[in-house]
C-alpha cells in the first residue's frame, strides 16, 4: 500500500502522523510511505531522516492527496483537505465529527473512508488511540490552568500550592477518566486543594485508592456541580462521551456565581466543550473571557508539547496502521473488531452512531456495509 503522511496546517500544529521508526515499520512491511517536505522538522525528524528509512519526500500536500491510498495524520482534515480527499482513499486521523457538521459533510462528499483515532477501542473498553493525548492534556490542563490563574493574564492571582499560611487554589476536576485522572495527579503534584467529580461510584472509588484519599471525590449532580464551580479557583472540563458531542455541565449560570478572575480550562473542546461558555480557541489566542471567568478552550492542546505527543501518539497508532496497510481496510475492518469501531464515515455513509445521532444522518453499522460491498 502507499501510504502518504502531509504536514498539519492547523494553526500552530507542529506534531506528525509518523515518525522514521514508522516509515521503517512499514517498508519492512513491503509498503511505501510519501512523506511531505518539513513534515517533521518541528520535532526534530528531518527529511534525510525519513529518507534514510525508505521514505520519498514530496513538496506538497495536493502531490500526497492525490498519489496516496491511506493518508495518515494527527488532527482533523481542514476544508482544504477534505477537498483534496477522493473516493475509496483511506483517511487515519483525529476526526471528532459530532461538533463538526461541515467537516463530516466534506468527508461524505469525498467518498472516502475515514477512521477515527478517538473511537478505535481495546480489549478494555478503553480508547487507546485516545488515551495518550489524553494523558498529555490531562497534564497540561493544571499547567495551562496556573498560568491563566496568574494576574497579568488576566486571573485571580492565586498560586495552585499556595504557600504556608496561606491556602492553596482549589482545584474542581470533572470527570475521573484519563484526562480527570492526570490532571488531578498534577494538581496534586502542586499541592492544590483537589476535588474530582465524576457520575460513576467505581470510578471514584478508584480515584481515591489511587490518590490515598490524598484528593476528594464528590458525586457529580447538578447541585454539588453548582456549589462546587462556585467555590472554584480553577475548574477542569474532562468529560468524554466517546464519538459524541460533550454535554454542557456547567451553565453560563452557574459561571456567573463564580468568583472573578477563576479559570476554566475545557479539555472536552474537541468534542464541543463541556462548559455552556466555551469556544474554540488556538494556541495563538488561547483565552478569553465571559463575565469575569478566564477561559482556556484550546481545541489541539497536546500539540503544544509536540514532540512528546507525537511520540506518544504514534506508539500507539502504528500497529493498526500497519494492520491496515496489510489487510486492506475492509479485511481490517471485518477482522478487528476495535478498527471497526473507528470506521466513522464511508463511502458516503455515517457508521458511527454517536455522530449520525448528533449530525442527523442516517446510521450505518460498518458490519452492514462491508459486508454489502462484498
Amino acid at each position: 500500500m502507499l501510504l502518504g503522511v502531509p504536514k498539519e496546517i492547523k494553526v500552530h500544529e507542529y506534531r506528525v502522523g509518523m515518525t522514521p521508526s514508522g516509515v521503517h515499520e512499514l517498508v519492512r512491511n513491503g509498503h511505501k510511505v510519501l512523506i511531505e517536505h518539513n513534515a517533521g522538522e518541528a520535532v526534530g525528524f528531518s527529511d534525510q531522516a525519513y529518507i534514510n528509512v525508505g521514505a520519498e519526500i514530496i513538496n506538497t500536500a495536493s502531490e500526497i492527496f492525490s498519489r496516496a491510498d491511506m493518508i495518515i495524520k494527527v488532527k482533523e482534515p481542514q476544508l482544504s483537505e477534505c477537498k483534496m480527499l477522493r473516493s475509496g482513499q483511506i483517511l487515519f486521523t483525529y476526526l471528532h465529527l459530532a461538533p463538526d457538521p461541515l467537516q463530516a459533510k466534506g468527508l461524505l462528499e469525498s467518498d472516502c473512508i475515514a477512521i477515527a483515532y478517538e473511537t478505535v477501542t481495546d480489549n478494555n473498553g478503553g480508547l487507546p488511540l485516545l488515551s495518550p493525548m489524553s494523558e498529555v492534556a490531562g497534564r497540561l490542563s493544571i499547567q495551562a490552568g496556573a498560568l491563566a490563574l496568574e494576574k497579568h493574564k488576566g486571573g485571580s492571582g492565586v498560586l495552585l500550592g499556595g504557600v504556608p499560611g496561606v491556602k492553596p487554589a482549589n482545584v474542581i476536576v470533572i470527570g475521573g477518566g484519563v484526562v480527570g485522572i492526570n490532571a488531578a495527579r498534577m494538581a496534586a503534584g502542586l499541592n492544590a486543594d483537589i476535588t474530582v467529580l465524576d457520575r460513576s461510584s467505581k470510578v471514584l472509588q478508584r480515584i481515591d485508592n489511587y490518590f490515598n484519599g490524598r484528593i476528594k471525590t464528590l458525586y457529580s449532580n447538578y447541585m454539588n456541580l453548582e456549589e462546587s464551580v462556585r467555590d472554584a479557583d480553577l475548574v477542569i472540563g474532562a468529560v468524554l462521551i466517546p464519538g459524541a458531542s460533550a454535554p454542557k455541565l456547567v451553565t453560563h449560570k452557574m459561571l456567573q456565581t463564580m468568583k472573578k478572575g477563576s479559570v476554566l480550562v475545557d479539555v472536552a473542546i474537541d468534542q464541543g466543550g463541556c462548559f455552556e461558555t466555551s469556544m474554540a480557541t488556538t494556541h495563538e489566542a488561547p483565552t478569553y473571557v465571559v463575565d469575569g471567568i478566564v477561559h482556556y478552550c484550546v481545541a489541539n492542546m497536546p500539540g503544544a508539547v509536540a514532540k512528546t505527543s507525537t511520540l506518544a501518539l504514534t506508539n500507539a497508532t502504528l500497529p493498526f496502521i500497519v494492520e491496515i496497510a496489510n489487510k486492506g481496510w475492509v479485511e481490517a475492518i471485518k477482522t478487528n473488531p476495535h478498527l471497526q469501531s473507528g470506521l466513522n464515515i464511508c463511502k458516503g455513509n455515517v457508521t458511527y452512531f454517536a455522530v449520525a445521532r448528533d449530525l442527523g444522518y442516517k446510521y450505518i453499522s460498518p458490519s452492514e456495509l462491508t459486508t454489502a460491498i462484498n
